[in-house]
C-alpha cells in the first residue's frame, strides 16, 4: 500500500462526528495526517494487531509523538507520552490517534487509562475500533472522565490503512494479495512453460520487500512443482528479516502432495511450512513430514472455491493478518472463484510472448458475463525501471 496523502491534504470531512469549526476541524485534519502518516511505520511489524500512531499537541505545537512499533510492544499513545521532554506536558493537552484507544489489559496496558492519568484534556481519534475487547469502550471511559472527545477526523484513510486487520477482526478471514508478473500481452509464462524472468531486478527487488512485511505465503502444487521455490524474502543492502517476522508459507494440496526433498519441506524448520490439504490427498503419505516440522491442515471441501474459505477461516485463527498469493494460474483461480481476492499486486513487465496457448494470470473457467466480474479500484502505479507495478484494492 502506498503512503497516505500528506498531513495538508485530503478533506475527510464527512463523519457525522465533527460538529466543530472550521478552525479546529482544520488543525485536527493536519495532526491527525501526521498520526496516520506515523502509524504506516508499523507495517509488518505489529500484526494481527492495527498500525495506530499518536501525536500529542499542545497550545497548537506538537511536543510528543508515537507509533505502535512492533506486536507485543507498548501501544502508540503510549509511546507518545514516553517521548514527552516532562510528563507534566501532556496536562491539558490533546492526543491525536488514528485509532479508538484499548480499555482492556492484554499483552500491554489500557491506553485510555493512560491518557486519562496523563492529565489530557481532549482526545481526536480516525475511527473506533470494532475489536469486541474494545468496541466503544475506549471511548466510553474517556467520556466518562470528562475528556473531550472527537471521532470521526480521516475515518476513511484510517480505514484503508488497516483495512487487513479491519477484514481479520470482522470475518476472521487474512486479508489476500495476489500477485504476478505479466508481460504487456498479459502471459504469465511462454507456450512452453518457461517465466523467469518477465520483470528486472528492481521489480524483483520489491516483490521480496512484501514478503518480508506479510504473515503468510501461500501456492500451489502446481508452483511447488515446476519453480522449486523457497518463498523466503531476500532482501539487498544488508537488510534483515526477523526470525519472528518471517512469513509462514502455506501449500494448497489439492490433489497432490510436495517431494520431501522439496526447498519448503527441507527448510520447514527454519521457516514454517503448512500443508493445506484436501480430502482427494492420501493421507497415509503425509506422517514422512513431520520429521522435517512440517505441519498439516485437513481440509474437508472438495470444491476449490469452499477449500479456499474453509483455509482462510483456518488461517484467520491463527491470526494470519496478511496472506500473499505466490502460485500461478490456478491457485489464483480458486481464490478468484471464492471472492477471496482483496487486493493485486500486477507487475508488468516490456515484454511480448505471445500464442493463444500461453497462460494468463488467472486460469480456470472465468466468468461469462462483464457484469459478473470483481471490480477493482487503483491504488498506485509505481515504476521500478521498465517495469511497473499498478496495486488494485476490491471495491466492495
Amino acid at each position: 500500500m502506498p503512503d497516505l496523502p500528506t498531513p495538508e491534504s485530503g478533506d475527510g470531512r464527512s463523519s457525522q462526528f465533527l460538529k466543530n469549526g472550521d478552525a479546529t476541524i482544520d488543525k485536527d485534519q493536519h495532526f491527525m495526517g501526521m498520526a496516520l502518516q506515523l502509524a504506516q511505520q508499523g507495517r509488518g511489524a505489529v500484526e494481527p494487531n492495527p498500525m495506530v500512531g499518536c501525536v500529542l499537541v499542545r497550545d497548537g505545537q506538537v511536543i510528543g509523538e508515537g507509533y505502535h512499533r512492533k506486536f507485543g510492544g507498548p501501544h502508540a499513545e503510549v509511546e507518545a507520552l514516553r517521548s514527552l521532554e516532562s510528563p507534566e506536558l501532556a496536562s491539558g493537552g490533546t492526543a491525536y490517534v488514528s485509532l479508538e484507544p484499548c480499555c482492556h489489559h492484554g499483552k500491554t496496558p489500557p491506553c485510555a487509562q493512560a491518557l486519562i492519568d496523563a492529565g489530557i484534556s481532549r482526545v481526536v481519534v480516525a475511527m473506533a475500533d470494532p475489536f469486541p475487547k474494545v468496541a466503544g469502550g475506549g471511548l466510553s471511559q474517556l467520556h466518562s472522565a470528562g475528556i473531550e472527545t472527537t471521532v470521526g477526523v480521516r475515518q476513511c484513510e484510517a480505514e484503508e490503512l488497516n483495512a487487513p486487520y479491519l477484514k481479520l477482526v470482522r470475518t476472521g478471514r487474512p486479508w489476500v494479495i495476489a500477485k504476478w508478473a505479466m508481460t504487456m500481452d498479459g502471459r504469465i509464462a511462454t507456450a512452453s512453460g518457461q517465466s523467469q524472468w518477465i520483470t528486472g531486478d528492481e521489480a524483483r527487488e520489491e516483490v521480496h520487500r512484501l514478503r518480508a512485511r506479510v504473515d503468510g505465503i501461500a501456492v500451489g502444487m502446481g508452483t511447488v512443482v515446476a519453480d522449486d521455490p523457497m518463498l523466503t524474502a531476500r532482501l539487498k543492502h544488508g537488510q534483515a528479516v526477523s526470525s519472528s517476522m518471517k512469513a509462514g508459507r502455506f501449500v494448497f494440496c489439492r490433489h497432490r502432495l510436495p517431494s520431501v526433498e522439496s526447498k519448503l519441506v527441507r527448510s520447514a524448520r527454519d521457516v514454517p511450512v503448512t500443508l493445506c490439504v484436501g480430502p482427494e490427498v492420501d493421507l497415509a503419505g503425509l506422517s514422512q513430514f513431520k520429521q522435517f516440522g512440517v505441519q498439516v491442515i485437513s481440509l474437508d471441501s472438495e470444491e476449490a472455491s469452499e477449500m479456499v474459505s474453509e483455509m482462510l477461516q483456518h488461517l484467520g485463527r491463527k491470526q494470519v493478518t496478511n496472506l500473499m498469493l505466490e502460485g500461478g494460474a490456478e491457485l489464483l483461480a480458486s481464490f478468484f472463484s471464492a471472492g477471496q481476492i482483496d487486493e493485486c499486486h500486477v507487475y508488468l513487465g516490456p515484454k511480448l510472448f505471445g500464442g493463444e496457448s500461453a497462460k494468463g494470470p488467472i486460469g480456470g473457467v472465468g466468468i461469462q458475463e462483464i457484469t459478473d466480474a470483481l471490480q477493482y479500484r487503483l491504488v498506485s502505479l509505481d515504476p521500478f525501471g521498465d517495469d511497473f507495478r499498478a496495486m488494485y484494492r476490491r471495491v466492495i
